[in-house]
C-alpha cells in the first residue's frame, strides 16, 4: 500500500463497508446456530482459549477482515517492528518493547546493534539489587532493613507495575515471596495521594523508587521532591542516598537529585511509556517486593505471547484476530466502545492500564503520514470486574447501547473457597456468570418469550431483550505470573495491530503535551499572583474568573512556602 493512501480509499475497505450492511441484518441467535461456524471461531494457544463466536460476524468476515490486513501490510508492519525499524516515524525510534522480554540468547537489532544484551544487563542488576534489599545485606540510614518501597511515577510508569501488583498480591506464590514487605505508587500529584501513600510508613524501613526517563516530569518530580523532604527531614539530607533509586536515563539530574548514579536503573527511548511495565519501570520495583525469580515468570509469560504474534498465522494468532475485530467492530460496525471485563478480583487494575494503552496509543485523528482520517479511529475502553460490573452498568450493555464486551475468566482461582452444603464453590459462582452474561447477550429475550411466561403486557417491553450484542471470552487456565504477562502481551499486540490497520502511528502521544503547556502558563500565574499580588491576565473569561476565585478563597496559602508535610 502506497504511503499517501488511506485505508479506507482501499477495496477491501470498500467491501466491508459493503459487507457491514448485510451483516446487521442477521442475528447472532441465527449465527450461533451453526456449529461448523462456532467451532471455527475457537483458538488457543498455550493453555489460554479465544472464544469469538458471539461476535457479529461470518466465516466471510474474517476472510474480508484478513484481506484488509493484507492490503494494509500488517504482516511487513509487525516484522517491521521486531526489527527494530524507526516504525515511530515521529519521535524517530524503534518500537521494541519486545525485547524488553525477549530471552536472553535472542537478537533483536536497534539501529545495528543487538539490544537484548543491554536489557539484559539491566535485568541482572535488578536481580542483584532487589536481593540485597530484600535480604537485608543492604540497609537503611539507621541499620534497619528496608520492607516498605513507595514506586513514584505517573502514567504508564504507574499503571501497568499497579495492575501487575494488584494480579500478583492474591497469587500464592507472590504471597509467599512477599510476604512482610508492603509496595505502593504515588502517582497523582494530589498532596492527599502523598499522605496516603506515607500514613503508617517508618521513613526508616522505606525505599523509594523515582521513575521518570527525563528526571523532569513535573508531577513526578514534586512528588519526589515531597518525598526526599519526608526522608531527610527525619533521618537528615545524607540519608537519601540510602533511601531513593531511580529508573531514569538522565544520570545527570539524578546524581544532582542527591542519587548516586549507581543507583539508576536505564531504559531506552525505544520503549514507549505505557509499554515499559516488563522494563526497569516495572520489574525493578515487582522485583522488591516479590523477587526477581517470580517477575521473570511474569516476562517468560509476555514472551510467549511475543513469539506466537511474531510467527503464527494469522487464521490462529490471538492479538491479531482481537486487533481485526475490533477494526471491524469500530469502523464498519459503528460501535466505539469496548468494555474489559475480568471475571477475577486479582484483575481489578487491568481495565484502566489497558484504558491507557489503548486510548494514549490510538487515539489518533491523522495518518501516520499527517493526512486527516475520514473515520475515527481508536476505542474508548472502560470495565471492571465481575460480578461488580453486573451490578454497575451492565444494565446499559444489555438493554441501551450496543457495546462489544471481553470476558475474561480463569479456570482456577488463585484464592479457592469451599462451603459444605453449598451447591458450588464460590469460584464456580463467580463463572457461572462468566459463562451465562455473554450468551444473555447474544440470544437475549424476545417478547413472545415473555408472553409465555405470562409477564404483564404493561411490562413485555421493559423486559424484552434484544440480543445481539456482541462479545468474545477468552479463558486463562490461572492466574500467576506467566499468564498475567500472557495477558499483557495480548492487549499490546492487539492494540498494535488495530493502529497498523487503521495506518496510524500507535507508539507516540502529542495529544498530552498541549494541556502540559497551558499548565505552565497556569503555574507562573499562581506564584505571581501569590507572591507578588499580580491580578490574573492572559486567559479567557471563563478562566480568568475560576483562577480568581481559587486564589482569593485559598488566600491562607502562604506566599513564601514553608515545608509542610501531610499529617498522618
Amino acid at each position: 500500500m502506497a504511503s499517501s493512501t488511506l485505508i479506507s480509499d482501499t477495496q477491501p475497505w470498500k467491501e466491508l463497508q459493503a459487507h457491514a450492511v448485510d451483516v446487521k441484518k442477521t442475528h447472532l441467535r441465527d449465527l450461533l446456530s451453526n456449529e461448523e461456524r462456532s467451532r471455527s471461531m475457537v483458538v488457543e494457544f498455550d493453555g489460554i482459549l479465544l472464544d469469538y463466536s458471539r461476535q457479529l460476524a461470518t466465516v466471510e468476515t474474517r476472510e474480508k477482515l484478513f484481506k484488509l490486513a493484507e492490503v494494509a501490510s500488517l504482516k511487513e508492519k509487525i516484522n517491521r517492528m521486531y526489527k527494530g525499524e524507526h516504525i515511530n516515524s515521529t519521535e524517530n525510534r524503534s518500537v521494541l518493547h519486545v525485547a524488553l522480554r525477549a530471552p536472553r540468547d535472542s537478537v533483536i537489532q536497534s539501529d545495528g546493534k543487538n539490544v537484548v544484551p543491554d536489557v539484559w544487563n539491566v535485568l541482572d542488576k535488578i536481580k542483584e539489587f532487589s536481593e540485597r534489599i530484600r535480604s537485608g545485606s543492604w540497609v537503611g540510614a539507621t541499620g534497619k532493613q528496608l520492607k516498605d518501597v513507595v514506586a513514584v511515577g505517573i502514567g504508564g510508569s504507574f499503571l501497568g507495575p499497579l495492575f501487575v501488583h494488584t494480579a500478583l498480591q492474591t497469587d500464592p506464590e507472590a504471597i509467599e515471596s512477599a510476604r512482610g514487605r508492603q509496595l505502593r505508587f504515588l502517582a497523582n500529584v494530589d498532596p492527599i495521594d502523598v499522605a496516603r501513600n506515607i500514613t503508617g510508613l517508618n521513613p526508616e524501613t522505606t525505599l523509594v523508587v523515582i521513575v521518570s526517563k527525563t528526571f523532569t516530569t513535573a508531577e513526578t518530580m514534586l512528588n519526589a521532591r515531597t518525598l526526599r523532604e519526608w526522608i531527610s527531614s527525619a533521618l537528615g539530607a545524607s540519608a537519601v542516598a540510602k533511601h531513593m533509586v531511580a529508573v531514569s536515563t538522565n544520570l545527570t539530574l539524578v546524581e544532582k537529585f542527591g542519587i548516586d548514579p549507581n543507583n539508576a536503573f536505564a531504559f531506552w527511548d525505544w520503549v514507549g511509556g505505557r509499554y515499559s511495565v516488563c522494563s526497569a519501570v516495572g520489574v525493578l520495583p515487582l522485583s522488591l517486593q516479590y523477587g526477581f525469580s517470580v517477575i521473570e515468570k511474569f516476562l517468560k509469560g509476555a514472551s510467549s505471547i511475543d513469539q506466537h504474534m511474531h510467527s503464527e498465522q494469522f487464521e490462529r494468532n490471538l492479538p491479531v484476530l482481537l486487533g481485526l475485530l475490533s477494526v471491524w467492530n469500530v469502523s464498519f460496525l459503528g460501535y466505539p466502545a469496548r468494555a474489559i471485563l475480568p471475571y477475577s478480583q486479582a484483575l481489578e487494575k487491568f481495565a484502566p492500564h489497558i484504558q491507557q494503552v489503548s486510548m494514549e496509543s490510538n487515539g489518533k485523528g491523522v495518518s501516520i503520514d499527517g493526512v486527516p482520517l475520514p473515520f475515527e479511529a481508536g476505542e474508548i475502553d472502560f470495565g471492571e470486574p465481575g460480578t461488580n460490573g453486573q451490578h454497575s452498568f451492565y444494565q446499559l450493555i444489555h438493554q441501551g447501547r450496543v457495546i462489544p464486551c471481553d470476558f475474561i475468566g480463569v479456570v482456577k482461582s488463585q484464592q479457592p473457597v469451599y462451603l459444605s452444603g453449598e451447591v458450588v464453590s464460590n469460584h464456580d459462582e463467580l463463572m457461572s456468570n462468566f459463562f451465562a452474561q455473554p450468551d444473555a447477550l447474544a440470544y437475549g429475550k424476545t417478547s413472545e418469550q415473555l408472553k409465555k411466561e405470562n409477564v404483564p403486557p404493561h411490562l413485555v417491553s421493559h423486559k424484552t431483550f434484544s440480543g445481539n450484542r456482541p462479545s468474545l471470552s477468552l479463558l486463562l487456565p490461572s492466574l500467576n505470573a506467566y499468564n498475567i504477562g500472557q495477558l499483557l502481551a495480548i492487549y499490546e499486540h492487539r492494540i498494535a495491530v488495530e493502529g497498523f490497520i487503521w495506518g496510524i502511528n500507535s507508539f507516540d502521544q502529542w495529544g498530552v503535551e498541549l494541556g502540559k503547556s497551558l499548565a505552565t502558563q497556569v503555574r507562573k500565574q499562581l506564584n505571581a499572583s501569590r507572591t507578588k499580588g499580580e491580578p490574573v491576565q492572559g486567559f479567557n473569561f471563563s478562566t480568568t474568573s475560576m483562577l480568581t476565585r481559587y486564589l482569593k478563597a485559598s488566600a491562607d496559602v502562604p506566599a513564601d512556602l514553608p515545608t509542610r508535610l501531610p499529617k498522618t
